[in-house]
């Protein structure tokens, strides 16, 4: 009988011999395989995941532990050194991982029968890679399984539904010391517990700010445990006296509130390090969670050995996390000071970074681009392997908006802290903003709402399900996103985004502009500052040739966005062109028209051609509008939004024509194609 998917068998085939060719560098990984294979991380992990059920790393780790068994059988070489022999640097985790895959240790090969232990167990869903081990493939390349978690999350009690395994919170640690000025040490030894355990992708490590929500709060372990889905709670509480740290730590089982395990560490204050470390590793021993070798480097790793430095560091750090103008200046000269005390310590120069950025963030004017190009540079020039020095080089480049160089150095950075939810937001807006990607936002949107479930408060937490929801309109989830928006002005009906998703949910259902202009005007009327829905307004009357409205609409917006200096919206310079036109504003016709041509030509993202086959439809020239649409058809990954176009009056001239109709219904068909395939994965599952 012939293969019926020869294709796929020739893929795995090839991706495996590269595996074999590598398999004593401990260091080949997805990023390495990616490389040979000549594809995009996400693309290999799609296609592993489609064709194997299996995330890149366990595919990578079956082809060593396949070559190992065959080595213990047929050579006499012993267990240390098979195992350094297929790519395990650590004989202990290579033992953990032979008998998790073939249920017996390694050692024990030889007194096996090989039709005994050829067999290899199931690999269980709850291992190292279960957040990545929920990507099923679509055209849009979207996490359907974490989708489906999230809306029978959302669609039935929670109490039918199982805690999900080696996740945990850390909640806000208690100053026990009357010296308020001893805080930010405490909050630092939280955060650094955190971030440690934030390292191990075999658990689910809640956010900070999730966490934090609890911090003074009268509500009992197990409906913490319910709100957050975890199942185990760590609690602390210390102080400094002279140059000692005593610290109190406890394991807690969420749904039963029973104490599993506790521990009181008193350290030298110059032991600090050694005590973060320690801590880490013990409570991910007691949840028995896997810690890969290169994941124990990192939490063993000292961020620098001067402590006067890192006491300064842990007060900017403090103050960074506060956020705010005011608190992010006075950040900067502990950051600063930290430096002078160790001039290699390179957390500290990318929390600086990070810091500068914060504060150039919308300013038409940007201020701080030689500290963030020079503070991120020293950061990776010190560490490369710190997950925030790869965040503090993402965000020089976002800052210079030099997107695509951004995108190697984010995923690095979550692929060496796979449970950060700052890294996630991240790239959740930079493929929102940046780097327009409807799949990948969905796909980062779900992730740090898994981490984040509960923020801290009420006003964040509505911020998070109204993200949530766009990504879910964008991608064409109308039902979905209603829910979740609708749970957004739950959390807080005051909410000024919610309501205005909302009524773009609506228009995207009925695609009636009359009702979305009279919904937007009267959002506009609760805050007739609001310079987003000012422009909307503006483009929904001119979608409806009601030209003399859009221009009073877009007259008060260009009167804000030049008031408060700030440069956005230039995707929009052509229809305001247009009004202007009408209007008889020639010479500023001309002058914003041009500038879209110009924001056209330099646009790296997806909607490059869509752009360009606007503008040279204004111009008339209806040749080069087949041909950039064309070119964009071939696009994958793009909004729902892109199927409406042939409402937008600049092209009149050309969308009765049979080849632009057959493009705008290959499109049509091409997203809702997509989308079908979601939908009845997830219906599958009785999901939908």
């Amino acid at each position: 009988m012939p293969d019926p998917n020869p294709i796929a068998n020739d893929f795995i085939s090839q991706i495996t011999a590269i595996i074999e060719e590598n398999i004593s560098n401990e260091h080949f990984g997805v990023s390495e395989l990616a490389c040979e294979t000549n594809m995009s991380r996400s693309n290999l992990l799609r296609k592993v995941k489609k064709l194997t059920k299996l995330s890149v790393s366990q595919f990578i780790s079956q082809v060593r532990l396949k070559r190992a068994l065959e080595m213990l059988r047929k050579s006499s070489l012993n267990v240390s050194e098979v195992s350094h022999q297929v790519g395990f640097s650590s004989t202990s985790y290579f033992i953990k991982c032979f008998r998790e895959y073939y249920g017996y240790p390694p050692g024990e090969v030889g007194k096996r029968e090989s039709t005994e232990i050829t067999q290899p167990k199931a690999i269980s869903t709850t291992r190292t890679n279960r957040k990545r081990n929920l990507i099923i493939l679509g055209s849009l390349g979207l996490i359907i399984a974490i989708v489906a978690g999230l809306l029978s999350y959302y669609s039935k009690p929670s109490s039918t539904l199982p805690l999900l395994e080696k996740s945990i919170a850390v909640l806000p640690f208690k100053n026990d010391s009357n010296d308020s000025t001893n805080i930010y040490l405490i909050n630092g030894l939280r955060e650094s517990t955190l971030n440690n355990l934030q390292k191990i992708e075999d658990l689910k490590v809640i956010s900070r700010t999730s966490a934090e929500k609890y911090q003074n709060t009268s509500i009992s372990i197990p409906e913490m445990g319910k709100e957050l889905n975890v199942n185990y709670f760590v609690e602390g509480s210390g102080q400094k006296i002279g140059h000692q740290i005593l610290l109190n730590i406890q394991l807690i089982e969420a749904h039963s509130d029973r104490h599993l395990w506790a521990k009181q560490y008193r350290r030298e204050a110059k032991d600090i390090f050694k005590l973060q470390e320690e801590i880490s590793k013990n409570i991910a021993q007691e949840i028995q969670a896997i810690i890969t070798p290169e994941e124990e480097k990192r939490i063993e790793k000292k961020p620098t050995n001067n402590l006067m430095a890192y006491d300064l560091f842990l007060k900017g750090r403090d103050l960074l996390n506060r956020g705010g103008h005011d608190n992010l200046m006075k950040a900067i000269p502990y950051f600063e000071k930290a430096i002078e005390q160790d001039n290699e310590f390179a957390l500290a120069y990318a929390d600086a970074a990070l810091t500068y950025y914060y504060l150039d963030i919308f300013k038409t004017e940007k201020k701080y681009g030689s500290e963030i190009s020079k503070y991120a540079d020293q950061a990776l020039l010190f560490d490369s392997k710190l997950a925030e020095s790869l965040l503090a080089k993402a965000v020089f480049y976002i800052h210079k908006k030099d997107y695509e160089l951004a995108v190697p150095y984010l995923e690095k950075a979550l692929e060496y802290n796979p449970n950060s939810v700052l890294i996630i937001s991240f790239l959740s807006d930079f493929y929102a903003n940046h780097v327009p990607n409807a799949g990948k936002y969905l796909e980062y949107s779900l992730k740090g709402i898994r981490l984040d479930i509960a923020s801290q408060d009420s006003i964040t937490a509505s911020y998070t399900y109204l993200r949530l929801s766009n990504a879910l309109l964008q991608t064409g989830f109308f039902k979905e996103a209603m829910m979740f928006i609708n749970k957004s002005i739950e959390y807080n009906p005051e909410n000024p985004y919610s309501m205005y998703v909302k009524i773009f949910i609506r228009f995207a259902e009925s695609r009636n502009l009359k009702q979305t202009r009279e919904l937007l005007v009267k959002e506009l009327n609760k805050d007739t500052t609001r310079i987003d829905i000012t422009q909307e307004i503006a483009k929904i009357c001119y979608l409806m040739r009601d030209y003399k409205a859009s221009y009073q609409y877009y007259k008060r917006f260009i009167d804000m966005k030049e008031t408060s200096q700030l440069d956005i919206y230039k995707h929009e310079n052509l229809k305001i062109g247009i009004i202007l036109s009408e209007m008889g504003f020639e010479e500023e016709s001309e002058k914003l028209i041009k500038s879209f041509k110009n924001f056209a030509d330099n646009d790296h993202s997806i909607y490059k051609h869509i752009s360009l086959a606007s503008y040279y439809s204004h111009r008339g020239d209806g040749q080069k509008v087949i041909e950039h649409m064309k070119l964009f058809s071939e696009e994958e990954n793009f909004v729902y939004w892109i199927l409406l176009w042939d409402m937008d009056p600049v092209f009149d001239s050309v969308k009765k024509l049979p080849e632009f109709q057959k493009i705008m219904s290959d499109i049509d068909s091409k997203f809702w194609g997509a989308n079908k395939e979601i939908r009845v994965t997830l219906e599958e599952n009785g999901l939908l």
